[in-house]
């Protein structure tokens, strides 16, 4: 069920609405904000030039380095005594990029959010037990917001502590949960260590995102929890968590909340604008936000859009789960890779985890590609028990059945992405675990 009226008005309405929006965003841009003032100069066009959706084109991209490049507040369009709350994203690479809210910007945040809470079915009578993390990180607070908008009592744990985690799973009685899908497996293990059976706690649904994952890990946590969960998208430069949201109705495609936050795909190369369906760049413009406005934002990461009719009733349109990124994607002897094609082949597999890691050497002229993936202990213990008992049959087969097992990912693996892998099976708890963000790529060739 929708939260808000404005999920499920036609499409001539929303239209009409973000054309008005659009063009009060750029007014007060162009008024409040001397760089894109400039920027907008520089092109020729003035606010009163938009006078439809499709005239969006005629303006400037914003890129991350736009914003690095401004640091810390010369994006900011709202003044320094309207600006109540700031975050900031990690910085991994270069100086962070600054995000500013005003009062009502935190409004509007709280309430994508509380829509995302209602698409993934938590109501006021449910116990949130938010694990994202707290901080200048958008995703805890964000969550935070979105679960006191729609009545729910929040737990606000945030990441680590997993077997407080889990005690709280069990004291407090917690229905839902927000997390990264990676820390909701290393939980299940953990848990699974201290002998706890999930599927016997409150639990009934959970929000995850903020890293890339597959529709194979998805099912294997509903497998595991016993529980329905729903994918979340967001960016710190845009608002954080809640630009848009699955339904648990379909759990396909992500609905935009576009009454906020305006849409396009594009070639990556050209900039062109692609139509509905086909898949490219996600660009996002903020159509109703006052801190730090954002005039077709570059996401570099790919999807697509579609317009079609949801069964939960909701009209908003939607975006595809994003299959990679156009600045940051692997490639790998002129074959663009991404780790989450890598994943949905080895959470298909029998015997081996969804811990990985994925390695990319330069060996002379050529990049190879190593992934190392951990076998299971249900196959360790196995493996042990043969050889306590000393049969060298079965140790002779468990060894066949490790070589069939790593030439069989391999295979798959490559029939996926198109280029040979070199596949090592390691034993269980020897990939680095982590409590926020898990860390898939090692490119050795920098």
């Amino acid at each position: 069920m929708a939260w808000s009226q404005e999920e499920t008005i036609s499409r001539d309405e929303m239209q009409a609405l973000q054309l008005k929006r659009l063009q009060d965003t750029l007014s007060y841009v162009y008024e409040g904000n001397s760089y894109y003032r400039q920027k907008l100069d520089a092109l020729g066009v003035k606010p009163g030039d938009i006078r439809s959706l499709a005239d969006i084109k005629l303006l400037p991209f914003t890129t991350k380095q736009d914003l690095r490049d401004n640091y810390p507040f010369k994006l900011f369009t709202a003044s320094p005594q309207e600006i109540v709350e700031y975050h900031a994203t990690s910085g991994t690479t270069g100086k962070p990029i600054a995000v500013g809210y005003t009062r009502k910007d935190l409004d509007i945040w709280s309430e994508s959010m509380a829509r995302t809470c209602a698409g993934a079915g938590i109501t006021s009578e449910d116990v949130v037990q938010n694990i994202f993390g707290y901080g200048l990180f958008t995703g805890g607070l964000g969550a935070h917001y979105g679960a006191l908008r729609i009545g729910a009592g929040v737990i606000p744990i945030s990441g680590g502590n997993t077997q407080k985690q889990i005690m709280l799973m069990q004291d407090f009685g917690s229905t839902a949960l927000t997390s990264t899908p990676s820390f909701l497996v290393h939980i299940h293990e953990v848990g699974e260590q201290m002998g706890v059976d999930f599927k016997k706690l409150n639990l009934k649904t959970a929000i995850c995102g903020a890293e890339p994952w597959s529709e194979s890990m998805r099912q294997s946590i509903q497998d595991k929890f016993g529980i329905k969960v729903c994918d979340i998208y967001g960016l710190s430069e845009i608002t954080g968590p809640g630009v848009s949201f699955e339904c648990h109705e379909e759990q396909s495609g992500l609905h935009i909340n576009e009454d906020f936050f305006y849409p396009e795909i594009i070639d990556p190369d050209s900039g062109e604008v692609l139509p509905a369906g086909a898949e490219g760049e996600l660009v996002f413009t903020t159509i109703l936000k006052y801190g730090q406005p954002l005039l077709r934002y570059r996401t570099r990461d790919i999807s697509s859009l579609s317009y079609e009719t949801c069964s939960c009733g909701r009209t908003l349109v939607k975006m595809a789960r994003v299959t990679g990124r156009s600045d940051d994607m692997l490639i790998i002897r002129g074959v663009n890779v991404y780790p989450s094609q890598i994943e949905a082949v080895i959470l298909k597999r029998e015997g081996v985890s969804p811990h990985y890691m994925v390695i990319v050497e330069r060996k002379g002229a050529m990049d190879s590609l190593r992934v190392k993936v951990e076998v299971t202990e249900e196959f360790m213990v196995k493996a042990a028990a043969d050889i306590l008992k000393g049969a060298e049959f079965d140790i002779l087969e468990d060894v066949a059945r490790v070589r069939s097992k790593k030439q069989n990912l391999q295979q798959d693996i490559k029939d996926v992405i198109g280029i040979s892998v070199e596949v090592h099976l390691v034993p269980p708890n020897s990939i680095p675990r982590s409590e926020g963000k898990a860390k898939r790529i090692e490119d050795r060739r920098k």
